[in-house]
């Protein structure tokens, strides 16, 4: 008897104020890396599919972006004073699809 399956990741890579197109409100968004990995006898392997997404904790609105983006965002947290990105929240960030 084989034993598989997948199992979820969630990893949280920055947060950052930005102002939200879904609500206008200049609010933390957290960017996070959702990871699906196939598992054997209940140990993770191989990643079978990743995506990355931006949230807005004012209104909880959630949109997937590209990797490019997140890691960008990741760069930019990484170098604010206290691992966080807490600037002017002048732009408001737009789905490069829509």
């Amino acid at each position: 008897m084989i034993i598989f399956g997948t199992s979820a990741y969630l990893y949280q890579l920055a947060i950052l104020m930005l102002t939200c197109p879904n609500c206008g409100n200049p609010a933390a968004h957290t960017v996070t890396k959702y990871v699906t990995r196939f598992t054997l006898f209940f140990v993770p392997l191989f990643p079978i599919s990743t995506k990355f997404a931006i949230q807005c904790t004012f209104c909880g609105m959630e949109q997937e972006v590209a990797k490019e983006w997140a890691e960008q965002w990741q760069t930019q947290a990484a170098g604010a004073p206290g691992g966080e990105a807490y600037g002017p929240a002048q732009q408001a960030y737009q789905h490069p699809r829509a």
